[in-house]
Order: C-alpha cells, then structure tokens, then sequence
C-alpha cells in the first residue's frame, strides 16, 4: 500500500526530474572550468593493507561531488576537476585501491568491486558528507552504478559516460578479437604477445603474464595490454593517450588491476546485475554521455542502460570515441553538471 511519505517521494522525484528536463534546451556552460589547486588531501586507510590517496577542491561549503575514475586501475588527475563549477562544487577526488597515489601501488589483494564500494561510503563518513552527487566514466560508470544501487539514500545525482556493466559480450569485444575489426593493427600487437595455443582465453593468458614472477615479463605485459586501450579511446589518433601508456608505473597499475577485475567478471553474482537493479535508482536525476564512435565500451552496453533507466538524459556524442578528453563529450559532461546544479538550486 502507497503511504503518504511514499506520495511525497513520489512527487518530489518526479519534481526533479521535470525540473532536470526543463532544462534540457538551455545555454548551458560547456568548457572546461580553468585549472585548480587541492585545498586539502590526505590519504585514508580502509584496510589492513590499503590506504587511499584522496583531494578535496573547489568550494569547501559547496555541493559535494565524488569523481570515480576508470581502468580499473587508472587513477585521478588534476584535470579531472575541471568538469565541475569550483565556485558552487565541493569536488572530491580519489584514487581507488592499488591506483594513483594510493598504496601500495598494483596490489590486487583485497581489491573487488564491493571493496571499492565500502570505501566510497566510508570517504563519504570521513568527509563528514550526507549527500553528494556522484560522476563516473567507463569503468567509473560501472563502480557508480554499484555504488548509487548500495547507496541510494546518499545521493543527490549522477553523471554517467561511455557505460561499461562487464558483460561477457562487452569484454568479449575488447578483449577477444571484436576490436579488431576497427583496429587490426593496434590487436595484433596485443593478439601476437600471446602463443597460438593460449589465444582462445586472452584475459586469462594476460594474467598470467601480469602476475608473473619475472619482473621484466610484468612489465612487458603490461604495456601492451594497456597501450591496446591507450591507442582506441580516441576517435581520431591521441599522442598524449599513447604516451601515458609508456609509462611504466600507470601501465603496470592499469593493466595488473582491469586484469585481475576482468578475470573475475567484476565481482558480480550476475552478468546482468546493474541492470537488474536499475529499478532502485530510477528516480534519481542523471544524464548518460555516450560517444557513438566508443569501440573501448561500445555504444550497446549505453543504449541498454538507457532503455532500462528512460527518465536518464540521454546524450550521445556523433563525433566521439571512448575518452571524456574528447571536445564533443567533454562539452555534454560540463553541460551535464551545470543542468543537475540548476535542479539543485531550484531545490534549495
């Protein structure tokens, strides 16, 4: 039976959502804001072996927002902040386990998709957050889903892009040979790094690589699994992309924890988990950016999460690939974060 609160939450979600559609067609802001410092940071310890790097900048009396980073494993950056309003944000930034400056760097023990869940909820406790919003990127976007499903109370938004749920199809497409039909030459140096004999499980002769004991294999392994992602997240061809998947440090973190994630399918109990628990989320405000072009999370895994959550803006991006750094998606992310800023102004 529907109580009265029951009708009252009923009215303010669909309040928000109207509001979230009126102002679809406005001029919103859409570069990215100017360059900030951190005005505090620090790192805090979730487990006997984790401690995360974490930064706080913008507006310490603003409207929180957490920014999930992707890889696994990729880490924050300083540019990172720059999707949101530092004059209206309360922007927070961390390095998931294993990730960035977190520590200890690569490690994949104690490192799931439920770790990294408790661990937002309890930067949010740390931070001394009630409510924040919430803004994730292609395996962010994943972590997201899972968090704003576990925590739904918590949430005030969410800004999603280029959807990735680690299905078996999606992972068979990146990580099983689909790419190379867009990308025969960036595969065939991934594909050639592994014997004939070992090519029809690619994730699972990589992990074996990556977890090796020779160091100098590690490494190896490394690079190529991470230049493969490096060298397809863009829709035209990104020195800057290459280059950080050169570096030896970002490429053994990057590669050792997608690997370790993606061997065991995200820590899921199903395949179809998040979009099994959309129903959870529905009425919170949201937009979906999505480039056309993304052959790292293929427009697919979107289009499914759009047509299971249809009160999510939907934004896709004609001229885009995977990578937030693209003109097009960039412009629909700070678009994104100025239309839920208006609905919260209208609440307040």
């Amino acid at each position: 039976m529907e109580t009265g609160a029951d009708k009252m939450d009923l009215k303010g979600n669909m309040e928000d959502e109207m509001l979230l559609k009126s102002t679809v067609e406005e001029n919103f802001r859409r570069d990215l804001y100017p360059p900030i410092e951190p005005y505090n940071s620090g790192f805090l310890k979730v487990s006997e072996i984790h401690s995360l790097y974490w930064e706080q900048s913008g507006n310490p009396d603003g409207h929180p927002v957490v920014f999930l980073h992707g890889g696994p494993g990729g880490g924050t950056s300083s540019g990172n902040r720059r999707f949101f309003d530092p004059e209206f944000y309360r922007i927070i930034l961390f390095d998931q386990r294993g990730a960035g400056k977190s520590t200890p760097r690569a490690c994949l023990e104690e490192n799931t998709t439920w770790d990294i869940v408790e661990d937002i909820e309890k930067l949010r406790k740390h931070l001394e957050i009630e409510e924040w919003q919430v803004f994730g990127g292609s395996w962010g976007s994943t972590i997201a889903l899972t968090y704003i499903q576990s925590y739904v109370e918590h949430i005030t938004g969410v800004v999603l892009r280029g959807i990735f749920l680690l299905r078996k199809k999606e992972l068979d497409w990146f990580y099983e040979g689909g790419v190379a039909a867009i990308y025969p030459d960036a595969w065939e140096s991934f594909r050639d790094f592994i014997p004939e004999e070992e090519r029809g499980d690619f994730v699972n002769a990589y992990h074996k690589r990556l977890n090796s004991s020779d160091k100098e294999i590690q490494n190896k392994a490394a690079k190529i699994w991470t230049k493969l992602e490096m060298a397809t997240s863009y829709l035209l061809p990104n020195e800057d992309s290459l280059k950080k998947g050169e570096d030896d440090g970002f490429a053994l973190a990057f590669a050792r924890i997608e690997n370790h994630y993606f061997k065991h399918k995200g820590f899921f109990p199903t395949e179809s988990f998040l979009l099994d628990n959309v129903d959870k989320i529905r009425h919170i405000p949201a937009t979906i950016v999505q480039g056309r072009y993304d052959v790292v999370c293929p427009m697919m895994t979107a289009w499914d999460l759009h047509k299971a959550w249809p009160e999510a803006d939907f934004k896709v991006v004609s001229d885009a690939g995977h990578s937030a750094n693209e003109p097009g998606i960039t412009s629909q992310l700070v678009a994104a974060n100025e239309r839920l800023k208006g609905v919260l102004k209208k609440r307040k």
